[in-house]
């Protein structure tokens, strides 16, 4: 460069970093008062990072995110920020997405919505041309939100099938019933903990940061993602099929200790080693490729500048509109739950105690009432019926969700198998040391009656959208099966029959007037 054009280049440069101060303070308001806003889910975000070992990790991102912006500095002060008004649209998106989080009672959804806002007002005030610069430190950040464990039963499954492969590529016979494993020296659940999720989930970040800091092509980019998916379902794989092979050829203690030895400090630390061994030579990154042309943007970006304040301002509007809404709907349509909750006569059952057979409950956290009453026929069939009634779901007060239902989380029962659903209801098949049992499950949220949590969630997002009775239900009927082979479904069957229609049930139950 001359000195002539040194001399020119000069004011244009200190025009860029005056422009950048504007904006930046722009950004740090809306960023705030989204946090503000939305501080419980933040919170809630923040409390999940570091109270569930599967998402330690999420801790990590905000100073890796600051780590990939400093990376892109030199570029970034040559480029001007820019006011962009259609980045609002990915504000306005999370701000819908968050509304119906919320009336949903999905934490998943209104987490994804928190992050898209920001990720919508870092467009909106730095522009165009800046947020291309930044693409990835912007995509980086879907990492903050802690998803995964609904892979979880998915994952169980995989891994149980793969320990039943390669237990017979080893001449071990062994039987599989849902997650649950049985060969001659013992009987094994592929428990959730034992489902990988957590190395996956972890590895998929990790895979990521790799694939943008050493990878410049995206064929090779594609093919280190899949490998850093399929590599830890592949060695957790072989890490639960080791531990029942060492219990078949020593004994479970042993084993027990073993995998908790790999699985906690050696298993994350070979798979990343192998991962990174594989791709190592692969790398086409140099330390000296630029992260984006700066030149090339910055006459693009000096064009479009325009006032930063509208735009700030309409992005905390947007950001408050969800949270007037759901205020203003919370506030018809809920009516206190009863004082008490009695379970019906049902002609030809008699209650009875709860003595004999494996000890069951359902898991309703933060159900308002909550009862459950075992029964029995004249041929002593013996059936239980479980209530649970929400005046209105709210967070953690949600009736459907991880943890909710036949199910607790601290369950000595997992579940194993869907049987055929009785009408408007579903049934599961779930088991613990191997004994079976089969539920019932019958649902009333809004008007209707359903056992799909899909259409109850649906339902759920009507009412707390549009107005309506806030009350939900849940109605569950179980048996145990009388031997091994055999259904309890002819009692449960016999039992629904005689119950009678599940709305009024329900409708009852939570204190609202007969229903038709």
């Amino acid at each position: 460069m001359t000195a002539h054009a040194a001399i020119e280049a000069a004011p244009q440069a200190r025009a860029v970093a005056d422009g950048w101060r504007p904006h930046l303070v722009a950004l740090g308001l809306v960023a705030a008062a989204i946090l503000i806003l939305f501080a419980r889910d933040a919170a809630d975000m923040a409390a999940i990072w570091w109270n569930s070992s599967t998402y330690n990790h999420c801790a990590l991102v905000p100073p890796i995110i600051a780590w990939l912006v400093w990376q892109r500095l030199p570029e970034l002060r040559r480029l001007p920020p820019s006011a962009w008004a259609p980045g609002l649209a990915l504000l306005t998106a999370g701000a819908i997405l968050w509304l119906l989080g919320e009336a949903g009672g999905i934490a998943l959804a209104r987490h994804i919505a928190l992050v898209a806002m920001l990720q919508g007002a870092v467009i909106a005030c730095l522009g165009k041309a800046v947020a291309r610069a930044l693409l990835f430190p912007i995509f980086y950040t879907v990492f903050l939100i802690p998803a995964g464990e609904e892979l979880v039963p998915l994952l169980q499954t995989v891994t149980a099938y793969m320990c039943m492969a390669l237990l017979a590529l080893v001449g071990i016979p062994a039987h599989l019933e849902g997650i649950f494993i049985t060969t001659p020296n013992g009987y094994f659940e592929v428990a959730e903990a034992c489902s990988g999720v957590k190395f996956l989930v972890a590895m998929i970040a990790y895979g990521a940061l790799v694939a943008n800091v050493c990878f410049r092509t995206w064929t090779r980019r594609a093919l280190f993602m899949l490998a850093a998916i399929t590599i830890p379902i592949l060695a957790n794989g072989v890490r639960a099929w080791g531990t029942i092979y060492i219990a078949s050829v020593t004994d479970s203690d042993f084993a027990s200790g073993f995998d908790h030895v790999v699985y906690g400090w050696v298993f994350f630390a070979v798979v990343i080693a192998l991962l990174m061994a594989a791709g190592w030579r692969f790398f086409d990154r140099k330390p000296s490729d630029p992260w984006f042309d700066a030149a090339a943007s910055q006459p693009q970006a000096l064009s479009h500048r325009s006032s930063i304040l509208p735009v700030a301002a309409a992005a905390v509007a947007l950001a408050a509109v969800p949270l007037v809404w759901s205020a203003a709907v919370a506030s018809a349509g809920t009516q206190a739950a009863p004082a008490n909750l009695s379970l019906p006569d049902v002609p030809g059952w008699t209650r009875v105690p709860a003595s004999a057979g494996r000890p069951w409950q359902p898991h309703f956290a933060g159900a308002d009432l909550f009862r459950i009453e075992r029964y029995r026929d004249g041929q002593g069939r013996m059936v239980d019926l479980a209530i649970a009634v929400f005046a209105r779901q709210a967070e953690g007060r949600e009736m459907i969700g991880f943890g909710q239902g036949a199910v607790g989380p601290d369950s000595d029962w997992a579940w194993i198998a869907a049987g055929p659903p009785p009408p408007n209801g579903r049934l599961d098949r779930i088991a613990t040391h191997g004994i079976v049992r089969e539920v019932a499950t019958f649902y009333r949220v809004g008007e209707i009656v359903t056992g799909r949590a899909v259409e109850a969630k649906i339902e759920t997002t009507k009412v707390r959208l549009l107005g309506g009775p806030q009350r939900a239900v849940a109605i569950l009927v179980s048996a145990e099966a009388p031997s091994e082979g055999e259904s309890p479904r002819p009692a449960i069957d016999a039992f629904l029959s005689a119950l009678g229609n599940i709305a009024p049930l329900a409708d009852r139950a939570a204190g609202l007037p007969r229903s038709r």
